[in-house]
């Protein structure tokens, strides 16, 4: 949910099992910059190499996250750490690579008739393949084969598609890889110039930022199959797609379809489970009689067409399961621009809108929401889930190729998103925009946003006493893994964010976006980052894993940071900054770091680039790449030193906080060498 860090664009609207507790003590140690386990490949392997499995959560040892994050029902193995005779690509942080993009920088790139081959930690009946294949040279993707082998013996082909994926070209981006600059105004860094005020023009290559590469495929084995069982994902030899290149999978055992006999199925009412026909009037009869009722309504397996919104209010929607029921939709144009700018129309369900009293008592649980979103258009309201609902649950979805997967416009009050998966989106997986206030977010699995995984966004009223708590969000391709800009008393708490690509970090506290002041408290507590802290393309400086931001107005509520972990940083593990323009009008203070393990930086543990002040006490700090504190203030330089203060509470281990960098010594290395770190291990 970020704009340019310009801040001048226009916004979006935008208990682990027994299964999964085996499957974790055959891990090992994984290398975070390198990517590489003990044992795993680090190049082609023979066809008949084994791999024994390696199980990991974002890439990373499980021990090093445990507690941190979504407890799911499937587990991740990256495609580096299997049995291959394909190429294993990375380790890079750099945008607008394959391997940045994907989890844990590596990933395994086949040519027609390479594969790769997983085996199976426990019992699966279901499997989720990460992976990206070409644009089509004019851009709009192509399509291409992968077969599914067990065993040896192949039971599916999944037809792979780079539809959904392959933008380019500046903010809000394109589908024409020859497009030529969106923004020629805009000053860019591959000239350091602004391309119309220069003579001559810069040439500027085609594609031009080229991102957001992958996509990921679900797909229901024939039967289940037992732990040892070997998947094995093969680019067979008559391919269009040049390259297959697949970052990991994800296998699962789904249970069977949920079936509820006292309720209004929609079949009753005329929807169509084959996908052929219209059924959103037919789930609208469906709403309305269970309304009348007191029933639910039933969604049983079937993939169900539905082109627009389907609003909800004071209704119980279920599915099947989200690996059951599935509804899909293609994107709709308009025959006219609707009052709140959308040109298009598309899947989703929505409460009312606020302004209209919004909606209560929705609960929507087990099915998949599918949409059609190729293109970022932030005026459009094609999400997954919008409006207002307050006292409401969304629980048990599977939301993808939406452009937000849940979008809530308050204000509102007491709903619960939980246990959802959302991938795929071409901007954020969650925001609270605009009063959203008493809600709780938890135990959801995000991965490839186009934006900020989850966002509360206090545009024109605050949102207030909200919860993100044990949330796993991997690889935003832009802005941030959790982004809360101003609000009142709001928590951060137990997430896991991995990978952030490009002009983001993995935590971000930012005055920005015309946000409502930070009031009251934040509390950042007991949450793990990894492999984070981006370029930012704009300011051509590396960012910290957490990143608070004065851009409109000071930050000077009192902010908490406990208990996090910041394992191997790609620059700064923490970064307080305010924009150059403002940097005299704006500070940051009032922040106390507390109980803190940051385990490896490429560059420093502490990078303060504005007027403030924070504390410190119990930030242990280890494998730092640079000087531990880069403290730049407001860039004046003053005989009285830097208009930032570190106060150290004590208990700072690591040598990183030394006498002579306190209180104010400036300490100024705008650009230090990155030196990246030995991978994390436990403390």
């Amino acid at each position: 949910m970020t704009r340019s860090i310009r801040a001048a664009l226009p916004r979006t609207r935008r208990r682990p099992t027994a299964a999964v507790a085996a499957a974790t003590a055959l891990a090992t140690a994984i290398g975070i910059l390198a990517g590489v386990p003990a044992g795993a490949a680090t190049g082609k392997q023979p066809g008949n190499a084994g791999a024994a499995p390696v199980v990991t959560r974002a890439a990373l040892d499980p021990k090093l996250v445990a507690g941190r994050g979504a407890q799911v029902a499937f587990l991740e193995q990256e495609a580096e750490n299997a049995a291959t005779n394909g190429e294993v690509i990375g380790p890079d942080r750099s945008a607008y690579t394959l391997p940045s993009e994907a989890s844990g920088r590596r990933a395994v790139k086949l040519v027609p008739g390479r594969y790769v081959e997983f085996t199976l930690p426990a019992a699966a009946n279901a499997i989720t393949v990460r992976y990206s294949i070409p644009d089509a040279p004019s851009g709009g993707g192509i399509t291409a084969p992968l077969d599914v082998a067990v065993n040896g013996k192949r039971t599916r082909t999944m037809t792979l598609t780079s539809q959904y994926a392959w933008l380019y070209n500046q903010y809000p981006f394109s589908n024409d890889p020859n497009a030529g600059l969106l923004h020629p105004d805009w000053w860019i860094t591959e000239c350091s110039c602004v391309p119309a005020a220069t003579t001559p023009y810069p040439s500027i290559p085609t594609p031009f930022r080229p991102s957001h590469f992958y996509d990921e495929q679900r797909l229901l084995l024939d039967r289940t199959y037992r732990a040892g069982d070997r998947i094995r994902l093969t680019a067979p030899a008559g391919s269009n797609a040049a390259w297959t290149v697949i970052d990991l999978l994800d296998s699962e055992l789904v249970a069977p379809p949920r079936v509820r006999l006292l309720a209004a199925n929609v079949l009753a009412f005329g929807a169509d489970p084959t996908g052929r026909r219209d059924s959103a009037p037919a789930i609208e009869r469906a709403i309305a009689f269970a309304k009348r009722t007191g029933l639910s309504v039933y969604l049983p397996p079937g993939t169900f067409q539905v082109n627009r919104h389907i609003i909800v209010d004071d209704v119980r929607i279920e599915g099947a399961g989200n690996w059951y029921t599935v509804i899909k939709g293609r994107e709709v144009t308009l025959p006219a621009p609707a009052p709140d700018g959308s040109v298009h129309t598309g899947v989703g369900f929505y409460g009312k809108d606020a302004a209209d009293g919004g909606s209560r008592n929705v609960h929507l649980s087990g099915f998949a929401i599918e949409g059609d979103v190729r293109e970022r258009i932030d005026t459009d309201q094609v999400n997954g889930v919008g409006g207002a609902m307050s006292d409401s649950t969304i629980d048990g979805l599977h939301i993808r190729h939406t452009k937000v997967g849940i979008w809530f416009d308050g204000p509102m009050r007491n709903v619960r998103v939980t246990n959802n998966i959302i991938v795929d989106q071409i901007a954020d997986a969650l925001n609270f925009h605009t009063g959203v206030t008493d809600s709780r977010v938890a135990q959801n699995f995000v991965r490839n946003t186009g934006d900020d995984g989850l966002a509360m966004w206090s545009e024109a009223t605050a949102n207030a006493r909200n919860t993100f708590d044990r949330n796993t969000v991997q690889s935003p391709v832009l802005a941030n893994g959790i982004a809360i800009y101003g609000g009142t008393d709001n928590t951060v708490s137990n997430n896991l964010i991995a990978d952030p690509v490009r002009e983001g970090s993995a935590i971000q506290v930012g005055s920005r976006f015309g946000a409502e002041p930070f009031t009251g408290h934040l509390w950042i507590t007991g949450n793990t980052t990894a492999r984070a802290g981006t370029y930012e393309l704009n300011w051509n400086i590396g960012l910290g894993a957490i990143w608070l931001y004065a851009l409109d107005r000071s930050i000077d509520a009192r902010i908490e940071v406990v208990g996090d972990t910041y394992l191997d940083s790609t620059y700064n593990a923490i970064m307080l900054v305010s924009e150059w323009s403002v940097k005299d009008l704006y500070s940051i203070s009032n922040v106390h770091f507390r109980d803190i393990r940051v385990d490896g930086t490429g560059t420093s543990v502490v990078s303060a680039r504005s007027a403030g002040s924070a504390s410190f006490e119990n930030v242990d700090a280890r494998h730092v790449g640079a000087v531990g504190v880069n403290n730049c203030g407001s860039f004046h330089f003053t005989p009285a030193g830097s208009e930032f203060s570190l106060n150290d509470l004590g208990g700072n281990d690591g040598g990183w906080l030394a006498d002579w960098q306190l209180p104010n010594t400036i300490t100024c290395d705008d650009r230090p060498p990155v030196i990246p770190p030995p991978p994390p291990t436990t403390w």
